[in-house]
């Protein structure tokens, strides 16, 4: 028995699954942390000075985040009705909100109370944003128009009333403090001047505009509506780039990365699309619990934050690189190193196995813990059981439950075809063994039924697969003759010669 070899667990690699930088990259995070709040989680803003605060909206309350706090160490709840939005201004001193009540505030992050109130909206304000030189802030609402108030005077400066529907989103230039852009459920997006009177460019997004980004340049707009994320060249005037359709529900927010080689889109549907902003094709995704509505990422790309409409806020830290050094010991000229190899403890199915444990091994590969997570370990240790002949012995006396565990695992993993030639001789012999009992309980009936039919479907699969096979080997072979077809022509001196017939 100390000869014993553990078995050797075969990787099965995902169909499909190509392993990239950008898989590594994203893929780099914690188990997220999710947070409760009290509402839809309308805006999410990360502070751009350390230590990378960050703001989380939902319904009336603004709370702010420590990067690594699941507590908010501030509340700002002094609004009149549900707030919307709030973002940071760039040194990160002082923050705009807006709400319901068409009302925009201004906060310091040191204090509670609001430092100025700007007043002139008539219904709701989704979108707030300070100018680049940090004295203004613009605003847009639900009365179709889009205000530029003055900070220090706490006074509106400007009007403008082009959009004819709800003005839902927006951003301001990073390099001009008079340019801002604006879209609507118009459909259209539109970049204002503050030194006209109306707007100087105006794109046709052709859904209801959901969420607009310009890129920290200012030669790149990307604006999210519909099912569509479209990126406009502004200096060519607005002229359209490419159009993505990649997600299946309305986009909803968008985000640019640290270094803005990737631009992230997060949907309705449940996901979180990384595009490459060089080739703009989808370079990776992140699957969430619920419809996302807002979307922000940290300095560096390390922490991730997503807020959703149930309420739940996930946020996810990138895993820290940093790896500890052992210290050798300091050896003498004369000492002699011996290495012992390290002692390799069996896992517990194989240690079953050692003993002939045949039933108790699968019984712990079955376990829900071990399908679902490491279904090849499964799949392995099935395959073993079949070369040592034992896997009929493994598989019978089984009550209801445990003969469900096996059910539910062949129905779950048959059609996928890294497992099927293994899965589909252990479910031939599940149906021969326990085929004589049917009708004794409902559960497992329904179950055999079920898996029965997934049996059948994969075998015409596979039987249409030869045919088609044979078919292309037919048509192949042809192909060769009638390239490869020659003759036997005799020379003037007698000697056959092969000549090649070209078709």
């Amino acid at each position: 028995m100390a000869g014993y070899k553990p078995v050797a667990i075969q990787t099965y690699p995902i169909l499909g699954e190509k392993i990239t930088q950008d898989t590594l990259y994203w893929n780099n995070y914690k188990t997220p942390v999710q947070i409760k709040e009290f509402g839809a989680v309308s805006k999410v803003d990360f502070s751009p000075q350390p230590p990378y605060n960050y703001a989380v909206t939902a319904s009336s309350r603004i709370h702010i985040y420590g990067r690594y706090s699941q507590e908010p160490i501030k509340t700002f709840s002094r609004f009149k009705d549900t707030a919307y939005c709030a973002t940071f201004r760039q040194d990160g001193r002082l923050l705009v909100a807006g709400s319901e009540d068409g009302g925009v505030q201004l906060f310091d992050i040191s204090g509670r109370a609001p430092l100025r109130q700007f007043e002139g909206h008539t219904k709701a304000v989704h979108t707030v944003d300070f100018t680049a030189d940090k004295y203004h802030v613009v605003s847009g609402a639900d009365d179709y128009t889009v205000k530029l108030w003055d900070i220090p005077n706490s006074k509106e400066i400007l009007t403008f009333k082009e959009h004819s529907d709800y003005v839902r989103c927006g951003c301001a230039s990073k390099l001009n403090p008079d340019l801002f852009i604006t879209g609507s459920y118009d459909h259209t997006v539109k970049m204002f001047d503050a030194r006209t009177s109306e707007s100087v460019l105006c794109v046709e997004h052709g859904q209801p505009v959901e969420s607009v980004l310009l890129f920290p340049s200012g030669g790149l707009l990307v604006s999210a509506g519909g099912r569509y994320v479209k990126v406009w060249d502004m200096l060519k005037g607005g002229q359209l780039l490419v159009s993505l359709k990649n997600h299946h529900k309305t986009v909803t927010c968008l985000c640019l990365s640290s270094s803005g080689q990737r631009l992230l889109s997060g949907s309705l549907d449940r996901k979180v699309k990384v595009y490459s902003t060089t080739s703009y094709k989808v370079v990776h995704s992140f699957d969430y619990a619920a419809s996302i509505l807002s979307l922000a990422l940290a300095h560096e790309d390390e922490t991730i934050v997503v807020g959703m409409t149930n309420g739940i806020l996930s946020v996810k830290h990138r895993k820290s690189e940093a790896k500890k050094e052992s210290l050798p010991r300091r050896r003498r000229p004369d000492d002699i190193l011996i290495n012992r190899p390290a002692k390799k403890h069996l896992e517990l199915y194989d240690r079953d196995l050692k003993h002939f444990r045949i039933s108790k091994a699968l019984d712990r590969v079955l376990d829900p813990s071990c399908t679902i997570k490491t279904p090849e370990i499964t799949v392995s240790i099935i395959k073993e059981l079949n070369r040592r002949g034992v896997l009929a012995n493994a598989l019978a006396g089984r009550d209801e439950k445990e003969i469900s565990h096996v059910l539910n695992f062949l129905i779950r993993n048959l059609s996928q075809p890294r497992f099927a030639p293994v899965l589909i001789n252990a479910a031939e012999i599940i149906i021969d063994i326990y085929l004589p009992v049917i009708g004794q309980s409902p559960v497992v009936d329904k179950k055999f039924l079920v898996l029965q039919g997934l049996v059948e479907k994969e075998i015409d699969y596979q039987r249409e697969l030869l045919e088609t096979l044979g078919m292309m080997d037919m048509l192949f072979a042809t192909m060769r003759r009638k390239e490869g077809t020659s003759v036997l022509e005799h020379t003037s001196d007698g000697f056959p010669e092969n000549k090649k017939i070209e078709s």
